[in-house]
């Protein structure tokens, strides 16, 4: 028997066996490099150890203590004694340790492996010359056992590149290790990780501070995550990687408070809310002092930067790391850091492997374009950045287009990187593309891609394919959370281009965003109508004026953003062009009646004094998305009759908003509404039901809102419902009907809706029940429909579905396939009703039950109640004189059919009409109890199950004791002749069901008779087994027997 393999801890994560002569040079030294920049501690042979006819102590050891083994199988891998003294070892540990195997066919069939055939096998035959039988048949059946293992084989992919790439990601899978994410081609990099790393080990005993210099576009930052990578495991989780510290610091004016939260955080596992940069360095540097971690601190332009983050790093525990990465070395000199580590360009031979991955997928260029290759590189000068977009750029292009862009590079200097880039930029096939990329090198680096496009897309710029193409030439990335982003060098030659045409006069560039440009421009009153977009934003604690004038002749802006910045004047002045105002701070009550905004598609106005956005509503037919967060003294939303196209609406944190405009019901197109945080709101109005097409509600933190309507079940296209930390204490019940709906944060419930839904459902049917505890799925998602159907006669079975209505009277489910009805069945009862099968079905028989008291139970479902009044008399008298081992009558009358059954449930199959309809179901129940429990009501649910149909009804006690038409309608819809049904009536500890009959009533009888029951000695049968009379054919069918046994 295998012993666990966490039971033998590892040194090495991974042990890669080999055959060098075949394998060194190629995929292995790949493997071992991708390995090694992913953290992944890997044990490679590198012939250091002694050779021989058995295995060294220091390689069985390695072995031993490795996780996964990566075995290469090369055509010559058979020819090493070595290699397979290797495997043997392996697979041994491997069947005694549960160690992962993981085999690599390079240049062998898995059959030729599995079974020593062709050259492979002729290999093993050479080497096992003159050696014993019994080694050779050691290595012939751990070369069967490896070969008959999953693993890859090379002939299936395009290139090794992309073979090693899957087997790292898988390799990272098994491991479960968090990292971070890396360049794919990390060619280079291997070499700059491990000097850094030797800098690091030589000085672990004291607090070590690394700068990375360099100019951008190097690799400063992939260096650093890959070593962040390598030694990360070292500091047991206290590791903070800040990333894009300076673009933080310049897109956000509480950026470096933000940073200082979140090194709390990813340090301390502490959320911390801090309100001023000093408080933020006392924070970290007490809670830090003499603690053992690892910081990057990445892209830092300022020493404020460096003092707010780490001001004083000597504090730290002994062996800590801060990494710094920067384009500044006075600043490195200046934090006195104990090495700078200065990053170069890569040589011509790494320059042209990665060129070479990027342009053709492989590591080096195809046959008649290598002389092109090579030309290309040799402009690109060692920068990874330009090599990377230059290769993408050319990927897949004809030699002649080659030729061409050669043509343009040996016009551009090789120092003007700038220039080298901007040829995928020139390469883009219309202004619209370069205007896309030229917009968000200026604006809208860090924005969600999809608000970006919505922008664009109303300038006529064709954003959605637009922005798609600009990532396909690596110009534009999307990042975490969708948002767009782009290399700093990219940004900068973008930034350059727009611009050029007039370099010493800002107020002819197109795009406006340095500070001092944009400031002397609206001061000196002189933009023109080339300016297209302008941007100027002050610290929180500053603030300006300009005069609206000095955007008259500013005739084409279309993008505009403003911080800390009033405008006095006549605000018809401004551009009527306007696609995107993005305004921060304004200290206007409103926005002014004489702003022409009527091509606006993006407003954000946030952090304003605003209390009301118009007094007057505007048409603004282009509006997509309206941003009015952060106003604390907004009383009501704006009148939503002139936004006819309105998508997103976005109110966060406005404390003293009190109300929601009736006329949102007129937003047709709305697919969001976020109101976080707006604690004065009490209602929502009821038109806001009506919006079908809202697919996100944000409610979270509106503390006075103490209610949703049911009419919710009218938004059919929502499907996040966010509204935690709410006065809303309970969830309606039509919330369960929803089609779409995929996540609801709502009372205490959280997720999933598939994982969310059981727990609700079954609080809604037992309130006393803490259903937060019992939140699972449904056995792994395997329920498409679930419908709870209440006084209604509206059974829907579209999938996946669920009804719900005023008063939750039923559960109904429907599952896929029998394993499935009869696995939920299980669960059903014994999670949800703490009734155990096996306790049901042992505890049962009568001489189990003698000493107890026996009491009986009739429940009447559609027109019964004469058969029901009839039961109940001849159970009393029966219990009475407790003459029988068997209470309930068995016969069959002319309005009734009788199905009983030992235990709690009782099976049938529904039978021919005989020309009248079903009409009712009597259920009668014969149960024990202790004293103690005689006033206690014993049921606690019943449930009908359909095995042809696959369904599961379960009514609740309250709704069995009140059985209306409706219900009865919802059952008898679900019985079809030959369906097999069971029900079963679960009750509550302290009782045993003794015997369960159903009496299906056919007929409207005046008067029945029922004959005294004979006495008769029963006995109690292991099988579930019904007992029609002679004259009715039993309908108990064998599959419905079989169902009921396998439960």
């Amino acid at each position: 028997m295998s012993s666990s393999s966490d039971d033998h801890p590892w040194t090495y994560d991974v042990f890669i066996s080999f055959r060098g002569e075949d394998t060194r040079n190629t995929i292995v030294s790949h493997l071992y490099a991708a390995l090694q920049n992913s953290g992944v501690y890997t044990f490679l042979d590198d012939q250091k150890l002694t050779k021989g006819e058995v295995l060294g102590p220091a390689l069985r050891k390695a072995i031993e203590e490795s996780k996964i083994f990566i075995v290469v199988l090369s055509p010559d891998y058979a020819g090493s004694s070595w290699c397979l003294r290797e495997l043997v070892h392996i697979m041994d540990c491997h069947e005694s340790y549960g160690r992962i195997v993981l085999p690599v066919f390079y240049g062998v069939e898995p059959s030729e492996v599995r079974k020593q055939s062709g050259d492979f096998g002729k290999a093993l035959k050479l080497t096992a010359t003159k050696r014993e039988d019994q080694l050779l048949s050691m290595w012939k059946t751990a070369l069967t056992k490896v070969g008959n293992l999953a693993g890859w084989d090379y002939n299936i992919f395009r290139n090794e590149g992309e073979l090693v790439e899957l087997i790292v990601e898988d390799i990272l899978r098994k491991l479960d290790i968090s990292l971070l994410s890396i360049t794919e081609f990390p060619i280079g990099l291997e070499s700059h990780v491990q000097q850094i790393t030797k800098i690091i080990d030589d000085q672990s005993c004291k607090v070590c501070i690394i700068g990375i210099w360099g100019m951008g576009g190097l690799g400063k930052t992939t260096t650093a995550k890959a070593l962040y990578n390598q030694i990360h495991r070292r500091f047991q989780g206290r590791t903070s990687f800040l990333e894009s510290i300076r673009e933080v610091c310049d897109n956000n004016s509480g950026g470096v408070i933000t940073l200082q939260e979140q090194l709390l955080l990813d340090l301390l596992e502490i959320k911390q809310k801090i309100h001023s940069i000093a408080l933020g360095k006392t924070k970290i540097m007490t809670r830090l002092q003499r603690q053992k971690v690892l910081v990057v601190l990445d892209d830092v332009t300022k020493s404020e930067q460096l003092k707010a983050l780490c001001a004083n790093p000597k504090l730290l525990g002994s062996g800590s790391v801060l990494i710094i990465t920067t384009r500044d070395l006075r600043l490195l000199k200046s934090f006195k850091v104990d090495h700078v580590y200065t990053m170069t360009e890569m040589d011509k031979h790494q320059s042209l492997e990665l060129f070479s991955c990027h342009a053709f997928q492989q590591p080096n260029p195809r046959d008649k374009f290598s002389e092109l290759s090579r030309n290309v590189v040799a402009y690109c000068k060692g920068l990874p950045l330009a090599l990377e977009v230059l290769g993408c750029y050319l990927s897949e292009r004809t030699e002649k287009e080659w030729r061409d862009a050669l043509q343009i590079l040996e016009k551009i200097p090789n120092n003007d990187v700038q220039q080298i880039l901007r040829i995928s930029y020139d390469g883009l096939e219309d202004y619209t593309k370069q205007d896309i990329f030229l917009d968000i090198c200026c604006f809208f680096i860090g924005k969600n891609r999809a608000d970006v496009t919505e922008i664009l897309n109303g300038c006529g710029l064709h954003a959605d394919i637009g922005i798609s193409i600009l990532i396909e030439r690596s110009l534009v990335k999307v990042e975490k959370n969708n948002t767009l982003g782009m290399h700093d060098l990219l940004r900068d030659m973008g930034r350059s281009i727009a611009g050029e045409s007039s370099i010493k006069e800002p107020a002819k560039h197109s795009r406006l965003w340095f500070h001092d440009d944009v400031n002397d421009v609206l001061l000196k009153k002189n933009g023109t109508e080339i300016v297209e977009g302008l941007i100027f934003e002050l610290p929180i604690t500053h603030r300006t004026r300009f005069g609206t004038n000095a955007f008259q002749d500013m005739k084409k802006l279309r993008l505009l953003k403003l911080d800390g910045v009033d405008l006095i004047g006549d605000y018809g002045l401004i551009s009527k062009q306007l696609r995107w105002v993005d305004w921060q701070r304004p200290t206007f009550k409103c926005i002014p009646d004489d702003s022409d905004l009527g091509n606006l598609v993006v407003f954000e106005l946030k952090h304003s004094n605003i209390g009301q956005v118009w007094q007057e509503p505007k048409l603004l037919d282009k509006l997509k998305i309206l941003n009015v967060s952060h106003n604390k003294y907004l009383k009501i939303t704006p009148d939503f009759s002139k936004l006819p196209n309105l998508e997103k609406l976005i109110m966060m944190e406005c404390p003293s908003l009190i109300e929601v405009h009736q006329s949102i019901g007129d937003l047709k197109n709305i697919v969001l509404i976020n109101l976080r945080d707006c604690k004065s709101l009490a209602n929502l109005p009821r038109e806001i039901y009506q919006l079908i097409s809202v697919k996100t509600l944000i409610l979270s933190g509106c503390s006075k809102i103490e209610k949703l309507e049911e009419d919710i079940m009218q938004m059919e296209s929502l499907t996040a419902l966010i509204a935690a930390n709410t006065g809303i204490k309970q969830v309606p019940y039509s919330i369960a009907r929803s089609k779409s709906i995929g996540y609801i944060s709502l009372c205490g419930y959280e997720g999933l809706s598939h994982d969310v839904f059981p727990s609700l459902i079954w609080s809604w049917m037992s309130p006393t029940r803490n259903s937060l505890s019992h939140v699972f799925p449904f056995a792994g998602n395997s329920l498409s429909l679930v419908s709870l159907d209440v006084e209604s006669n509206n059974m829907d079975y579209q999938s996946p579905m669920v009804t719900v209505l005023s008063k939750l009277r039923c559960v109904w489910f429907q599952c896929h396939s029998e394993n499935q009805l009869t696995q939920e069945l299980r669960r059903f009862i014994d999670d949800l009703y703490d009734v155990n099968f096996t306790e049901l079905e042992t505890t049962s028989h009568g001489h189990q039950i003698k000493n107890l008291f026996l009491k009986s139970l009739v429940i009447g479902m559609g027109s019964s109640q004469i058969v029901t009044d009839t039961l109940g008399k001849s159970l009393a008298q029966g219990l009475a004189t407790n003459s029988s081992d068997s209470f309930l009558p068995g016969d069959n009358y002319p309005s009734w059919l009788a199905y009983k059954c030992e235990g709690s449930s009782v099976l049938f199959q529904v039978p021919e009409d005989s020309g009248s309809c079903m009409k009712g179901i009597a259920l009668c129940v014969v149960y024990s109890s202790t004293p103690q429990n005689l006033p206690i009501e014993c049921i606690t649910s019943v449930l009908i199950i359909n095995y042809t149909k696959l369904t599961i009804q379960i009514y609740k006690d309250d709704t069995i004791m009140s059985f209306n038409d409706e219900d009865w309608e919802g059952v008898l819809s679900n019985l079809k002749v030959g369906d097999n049904v069971e029900i079963f009536v679960a009750i509550g500890h302290g009782f045993t069901v003794k015997e369960t009959a159903a009496y299906l009533i056919y007929g409207q009888p005046t008067a029945v008779e029922i004959e005294p029951i004979p006495e008769v000695d029963a006995q109690p049968s292991p099988d579930a087994k019904t007992e029609p009379s002679p004259e009715v054919e039993a309908h108990s069918s064998p599959y419905a027997k079989r169902r009921r046994l396998s439960i």
